[in-house]
């Protein structure tokens, strides 16, 4: 909805009751304060928001940025701003800390600054210990909502301005998905898409399902309405983000597979690439393989998190997988696409954890070969079976085994980097170099990182490379052709 779509809007009747004509209403009405308020002080108003936590969070930050943008707000950077708003992560419990820590700080901006105004939201809200803690010690945060009623913003935004107290509403969970609501995308050429929410797995490790509630798909149609509209607005490279994307559709009236949704994507004109996260290993389908291996458009690359590579302590983790499984899922990924970049997620030190399950685990790193890891330390989180688990593994034992870890992994990823050396490759430039002028920097289909010179120009086009020197993780390139 345009600026004067929104100007037609009469904020002196009711608000309506149906989504999202009522956030509409209410983004309308929250311009009209703001803009007084502006007036009020002679100047414009501003925001920062800062995001905390995995990709599902900063997709939800684009909507929130889409919304303050069109009620009136300017963004910057720093968090000396009028509304200062975090999206909060909640996986460990340091981020919690990193929270409260950056409160503090805030407090004494907003005693310069009597017309601040402070936003949390994101899972962390979700958790009844933090709200309790912040009603009684940060009074002076204006807005506190959840992961599940995003979409109110505006609404919210309205409350505070009208009543000039502090606005609390969680939801425990949600089956409601509203659609078309602003965003404001961070690069013009590609974009996440969300095509579901929320989680039933209930790994006894991690407090993801407890914050951010049962899993609920999105409906095919309006998946692939955005994406057309993402394309028609210069977007080639869309990224489907899910807690576990492959049990999406299976709460739908109309069930559809993963699989099935990305041959519906795969036919969009002018989508050049595809990519999609997570991928949990027990609901990875032939059936999606089989698509993964004929696709044109879906990126070689697949992140496949193994956790622990010992069947014991996959069941400790309720994974519903072995090691044996996983192996046999790996071997048929990789006869279908060969040239696939696989990459995973390692906890190590898990309760339990053994001599012979932690080698059980190196064990599939050496077969596996991965391109790269994220190697994880376990540590306790409050609120999930695993804190509670006897058997936790001394601070010691779990260093050493890290360190193993990671050398196992380094030596295999620097040696499937190597290959690639010499090679001609599509690179999809992202953005300018941060380290040197007149160079920039693009992904590879598997999501390797490639520099090379070049201007803003080339932004947001997929180009030729010759990858002409593997640094390890990423590639010095040579531009040889011309955009394609």
């Amino acid at each position: 909805m345009f600026d004067a779509e929104l100007e037609n809007i009469d904020i002196l009747s009711e608000a309506p009751a149906t989504e999202p004509e009522r956030q509409y209403y209410f983004i309308a009405k929250a311009k009209k304060l703001i803009t007084e308020k502006e007036k009020e002080l002679g100047r414009s108003l501003t925001f920062c928001v800062n995001t905390f936590g995995c990709q599902m969070n900063a997709r939800d930050s684009e909507k929130l940025v889409g919304i303050l943008n069109q009620i009136g707000y300017h963004e910057v950077e720093t968090e000396e701003a009028d509304f200062v708003l975090y999206n909060t992560c909640t996986v460990r419990e340091n981020a919690n800390q990193r929270v409260y820590g950056r409160l503090g700080f805030l407090n004494n901006l907003k005693r310069k600054n009597s017309n601040m105004l402070i936003g949390l939201c994101g899972c962390m809200m979700q958790e009844p210990k933090v709200i309790e803690k912040l009603k009684k010690s940060y009074r002076f945060v204006d807005l506190i909502f959840g992961t599940h009623n995003i979409y109110k913003f505006a609404e919210l935004i309205v409350t505070r301005l009208e009543s000039n107290r502090m606005v609390l509403d969680i939801w425990e969970d949600t089956d409601k998905i509203v659609e078309d609501l602003p965003s404001q995308r961070k690069y013009s050429f590609k974009s996440g898409v969300n095509i579901m929410f929320g989680c039933n797995n209930f790994c006894s490790y991690c407090i993801v399902p407890y914050v951010r509630g049962r899993e609920r798909s999105r409906s095919p149609k309006d998946i692939i309405a955005e994406i057309k509209k993402l394309v028609a607005d210069g977007v080639i490279e869309v990224m489907l983000l899910g807690q576990n994307v492959n049990s999406y559709g299976k709460n739908l009236e109309n069930p559809i597979s993963f699989a099935g949704l990305l041959e519906q994507i795969e036919n969009i004109d002018g989508l050049e690439r595809i990519r999609f996260m997570t991928s949990h290993p027990k609901d990875l389908s032939d059936e999606l393989i089989d698509v993964m291996g004929k696709s044109q458009k879906i990126c070689a690359h697949l992140h496949l998190p193994l956790q622990s590579g010992s069947t014991n302590i996959l069941k400790k983790m309720n994974r519903k997988y072995t090691k044996e499984q996983y192996l046999v899922l790996v071997d048929k990924i990789r006869k279908a696409v060969p040239n696939i970049a696989l990459t995973t997620d390692i906890i190590v030190g898990f309760p339990g954890e053994t001599e012979e399950d932690f080698e059980e685990t190196l064990d599939v790193v050496r077969r596996v070969k991965y391109d790269s890891a994220f190697t994880f330390i376990y540590s306790k989180r409050t609120g999930t079976p695993a804190a509670v688990m006897e058997e936790q593994v001394s601070p010691e034992i779990i260093k050493e085994r890290f360190d193993r870890l990671l050398k196992e992994i380094q030596d295999y990823a620097g040696k499937k980097a190597m290959e690639l050396e010499g090679t001609v490759q599509e690179v999809l430039v992202e953005e300018l170099d941060q380290q040197k002028e007149h160079w920039i920097s693009g992904r590879l289909s598997n999501n390797s990182v490639v520099h090379l010179e070049g201007d803003a120009s080339m932004l947001g086009k997929i180009i030729k490379v010759e990858l002409s020197e593997c640094k390890g993780f990423y590639y010095i390139g040579k531009k040889i052709d011309k955009a394609i």
